[in-house]
């Protein structure tokens, strides 16, 4: 360590890890570059957490501090503060490094004074610390242009002085994972990547990770955070095309509980979006039609139009169906500046996705914006004799395997130029938004309509008890 302060500095976040501490912090002192300090911050813990950590009291290069419940983002506002390094990095108590880990991000922040931060690919663990699969990311230099899949919040190093200047990090979110921290660096800072796994994330039944709608609302409010001066409120023409699908004679748009239909249900969930300028219901049913018309007469936000029995073929893509919209709109002299379809074959999606759509549009400067999920499941093409698997995916183990995308939600976002540009709205460069599980479930057969009906029963039941 240098009179200036050592080159890094991590601090493990503790709270009654007790099982793992001790892994994380040997993996620091088996770094392979031995210029670092080490900060153990605990937060409360009640379990046997503070006799592992004060082991390592009568080592100069640690630090301990003991804390009350604070929350993650209060204790890395501390870690920035008592830190003496020139880069800074996180490391989670369950978690653990792989020996050159410093070494090779700290290389790489020396070798490029302009850069903010730059972090690595990663294995995921289990409890028992058997690998069960590895993150990989596209080479930053070379192949990404488009900034919206973060770094992990963990092991991500960080040069301290770019940190300050942007105030750290954001105590007003309790639950994220680095996200804001993120968004402020793309912002101000280029950032980089090693393409190489250099830590072991463990994902087990206690941990953060398993509470995903948790992080995906924190990320919501922290883009809406970054736009709170864009103009994207009433900014969005919302699409809904009605085809009157049916299962055993039922129609699935009019299906009706609680005085409510599944298309009544998605108007409203589209009103309550706070960038929805003008919904448009557009179906070539009479049926679906005349109650959209009587349902919603005195709604001066909602349009239903009809369009040609042509245009709802299996066939066709929503382009010319969106276009009807805009037609209208631009007709009716109302400013927008995206256009959205909400498909009713997904009943849970709610307002919060539907701005968070349009955010990533604004945010990442993007053509266009899709509703997904992770999917790291093989898939195969029947090609006449036999089946492949796509994208070359034999090429590599499950370990291995890059995430598809699936898309799922229904929903679909574009600006109004890329629109008029392209003629559709899923062109461009397309961001993405992650949707969770329930808003993910969709409607496509009598079996999910009976999985419906019962989820349905089930919250009636929940709330009558609540």
């Amino acid at each position: 360590m240098s009179a200036e302060g050592p080159l890094v500095s991590v601090y493990i976040t503790n709270y009654n890890y007790e099982r793992f501490i001790e892994a994380s912090i040997q993996s620091v002192y088996n770094q392979t570059l031995s210029d670092w300090e080490l900060i153990i911050i605990d937060d409360g813990s009640t379990d046997g957490s503070r006799e592992i950590i004060e082991k390592y009291r009568s080592d100069e290069r640690v630090t301990i501090i003991y804390q009350q419940n604070k929350g993650l983002n209060i204790t890395n506002n501390v870690a920035m503060r008592v830190a003496k390094g020139k880069y800074l990095m996180r490391l989670d108590a369950d978690d653990y490094l792989v020996h050159t880990a410093l070494e090779r991000m700290s290389a790489v922040l020396e070798a490029d004074n302009d850069l903010g931060l730059v972090f690595p690919d990663y294995y995921y663990v289990d409890a028992e610390g058997n690998k069960t699969g590895e993150e990989k990311r596209h080479n930053f230099d070379k192949e990404v242009s488009l900034y919206d899949q973060p770094a992990h919040g963990a092991c991500t190093m960080i040069r301290l002085s770019f940190l300050k200047k942007l105030g750290g990090y954001n105590e007003s979110f309790t639950c994220q994972d680095g996200y804001d921290l993120w968004l402020k660096f793309i912002t101000h800072y280029s950032v980089s990547n090693v393409n190489e796994p250099l830590f072991y994330y463990r994902r087990h039944g206690s941990n953060l990770t398993t509470n995903e709608e948790r992080i995906l609302e924190t990320r919501r409010a922290i883009k809406k955070t970054f736009l709170e001066h864009a103009e994207v409120e009433n900014s969005c023409l919302v699409v809904i095309p009605a085809r009157n699908t049916k299962i055993k004679g039922q129609s699935i748009p009019l299906f009706e509980t609680e005085g409510e239909t599944i298309l009544s249900r998605k108007v409203r969930t589209a009103l309550a979006a706070k960038t929805t300028s003008l919904v448009y219901v557009i179906s070539e049913d009479r049926e679906v039609l005349k109650y959209a018309e009587s349902q919603f007469a005195n709604e001066s936000r909602v349009v239903v139009l009809e369009r040609s029995a042509v245009l709802a073929g299996p066939n066709q893509t929503l382009g010319a169906t969106v276009q009807l919209a805009i037609d209208d709109a631009r007709a009716a002299k109302v400013s927008f500046q995206y256009v959205m379809t909400a498909a009713l074959d997904y009943p849970f999606v709610h307002a919060d996705i539907l701005d968070d759509a349009v955010n990533t549009v604004e945010l990442f400067k993007s053509d266009s914006v899709l509703s997904v999920r992770p999917d790291n499941k093989m898939y195969y093409r029947h090609n006449g004799q036999t089946l492949n698997p796509i994208l070359d995916q034999e090429q590599f183990t499950r370990l291995e395997r890059e995430a598809l995308y699936r898309a799922v939600g229904g929903i679909m976002v574009a600006t109004v130029s890329s629109f008029d540009e392209r003629g559709k709205i899923n062109a461009g460069t397309m961001s993405h938004v992650v949707v969770d599980e329930r808003s993910a479930f969709g409607i496509f057969s009598e079996f999910d309509f009976n999985i419906y009906r019962a989820l349905l029963a089930e919250n009636e039941v929940h709330e009558s008890h609540s």
